[in-house]
């Protein structure tokens, strides 16, 4: 771990675990176990907490690679969701990062025709996921611009394929305000919200063609690099963009 990034355990989990799904991503490698090589497994408190912080990625490197996870990961995903359930008074936005972590672990990590035992397939300390519904995504129709892209870039998870929800489908019919978000976000030198968004409009397409995603991208990346989060979400969006070209 790069005790430059890490400012507390959680930091530096959050950093490693980051790391390693940059380095899958890379790699293609659907045999790597992104937990384990960070050290964490599903008896790692600080691991577990730095996992519901990366969300659904943990798992991104089998969604886009339509492979299946590594079962150390899987584990660590679901006891995230177990242990960190969102409280009533939480954000939508943390609403819908746990509701999508349960939809990518039922869809990702069960085999078809299993119905699983535990966790995820069984309880989540607030509702089974087979009745955890789409929280509501309402609020995100009417939002302003600059409020609109900060809301999607913390959802940047949700932006995968084959992954239709309401948020996808609020940001795909708000594409160009996503683009004025991702030129505010670099401008102001916010490099995770940029590659957020960025992220988006290579998941949804529809940006103006005059916004230079892919140039974009590679500048975000040069400057927020040192964040894997920032380059997570930058590799996430080539690889989207190289799936809609083919």
């Amino acid at each position: 771990m790069d005790q430059t990034h890490a400012s507390s355990p959680l930091a530096g989990a959050v950093h490693d675990l980051a790391t390693e799904v940059v380095l899958a991503l890379r790699s293609g490698d659907h045999l790597a176990t992104v937990c384990g090589a960070a050290g964490i497994d599903e008896e790692n408190r600080t691991g577990i907490a730095a996992a519901r912080v990366i969300g659904a990625d943990l798992l991104l490197p089998s969604v886009l690679y339509g492979r299946h996870p590594h079962p150390g990961d899987v584990a660590v995903l679901d006891r995230a969701v177990r242990e960190f359930p969102p409280k009533p008074d939480a954000p939508a936005a943390t609403a819908w990062s746990h509701w999508h972590m349960i939809s990518t672990l039922q869809r990702m990590a069960q085999p078809p025709g299993t119905t699983g035992t535990t966790g995820t397939t069984g309880t989540t300390g607030t509702a089974s996921p087979g009745t955890y519904e789409e929280p509501d995504a309402a609020w995100l129709e009417q939002a302003p611009w600059q409020s609109f892209t900060h809301q999607l870039s913390v959802l940047a998870p949700l932006a995968v394929p084959a992954a239709p929800s309401a948020v996808q489908r609020a940001a795909a019919a708000r594409a160009v305000d996503l683009a004025r978000g991702f030129v505010r976000a670099v401008r102001r030198r916010d490099w995770l919200q940029a590659a957020g968004a960025g992220r988006w409009l290579a998941a949804i397409g529809g940006e103006p063609a005059t916004l230079g995603l892919e140039r974009g991208l590679d500048f975000v990346e040069l400057m927020g690099g040192h964040d894997p989060r920032v380059t997570l979400h930058v590799r996430a969006a080539r690889l989207m963009a190289e799936a809609r070209a083919r």
